[in-house]
């Protein structure tokens, strides 16, 4: 009988939403980056440095392409980092009624996502999903792509009394109707630690001032690929990846046109008589391969 194919590792190291939430109990920070829809292997390299938590979505042009490239890029992911909490973004089309939010859910929960991202979900369709034992790590302030279209970018939100208070009736909802932690983006320092505070559920905070319950960084400002000059206020650059990169790959065309790389330390030789072997062999079978072409020039 063939052997079945283990989709899913099995650790008892996994950074489930249990171990978030003792980490919350405990007093101690989360660590979250977003990784957008970069390679998985950037994925791995978080995991082996130790953080907690990456949120991501599936690649593609389009929202609903990357609905449907989700579930490769999560099997992929999870195949290469299997202990940490693995938080996927899902799109609003996914969870525009309560039955497909819980299929589409369930089908990245059994693909081994730790939790689901919904922004702007209702609290129907949470409860929905929470009363199926779909673990929604969700969002509130700053709604991302929401605001872009009602302001034309990323907007501040709670700087009033009655702001801050819609921030927190959002997240006081959204945790009694089943989510199980949420990132607040986008607040001032006081109203994120207010909801930290308040809520029973760990709250991270996105470019919230404050470090709540934990902090997440989007991997483009970790890594400095945005310049300098644009850099966010939130950010910190904790390399200059894309530099590197650029330098990197300069050195290596710079190596290749002047004959630096390849050394012979680089590869192996032959052994002699059996390269002498070899060479009489094309010699004798091929005696023209030469003289068709000799000056090695495409024919037009």
């Amino acid at each position: 009988m063939a052997k079945a194919q283990q989709i899913i590792p099995m650790t008892t190291e996994r950074k489930s939403i249990y171990y978030l939430q003792k980490m919350k109990d405990e007093g101690k920070l989360i660590s979250m980056v977003g990784t957008a829809s970069c390679d998985p292997i950037w994925i791995a390299a978080c995991e082996a440095a130790g953080i907690d938590m990456v949120r991501f979505v599936g690649p593609g042009e389009h929202n609903q392409a990357r609905v449907n490239n989700m579930g490769w890029q999560l099997r992929m992911a999870r195949g290469m980092a299997p202990n940490i909490n693995l938080n996927c973004v899902m799109f609003d089309q996914s969870y525009s009624s309560n039955a497909k939010a819980y299929a589409y859910a369930g089908d990245l929960m059994c693909d081994g996502a730790d939790s689901v991202l919904t922004m702007a979900i209702s609290n129907e369709t949470l409860k929905y999903m929470a009363d199926r034992w779909v673990a929604v790590f969700g969002h509130v302030g700053c709604l991302s792509g929401h605001q872009v279209g009602w302001f034309g970018g990323y907007s501040r939100v709670g700087r009033t009394c009655d702001e801050a208070m819609q921030v927190f009736r959002m997240a006081y909802e959204y945790q009694e109707n089943g989510m199980v932690g949420m990132t607040i983006e986008l607040t001032p320092r006081e109203v994120t630690e207010a909801v930290a505070k308040k809520l029973r559920v760990p709250v991270i905070s996105v470019a919230a001032s404050s470090a709540g319950d934990g902090s997440e960084m989007v991997i483009y400002d970790l890594l400095g690929f945005i310049p300098t000059a644009m850099m966010p206020k939130h950010a910190k650059y904790y390399a200059t990846f894309f530099d590197d990169a650029i330098a990197a790959f300069g050195e290596f065309n710079n190596d290749i046109k002047t004959k630096a790389y390849p050394e012979d330390k680089h590869g192996w030789g032959m052994d002699e008589k059996e390269y002498d072997k070899f060479v009489s062999f094309v010699e004798q079978k091929y005696p023209d391969i030469k003289t068709k072409n000799p000056d090695n020039k495409m024919k037009k």
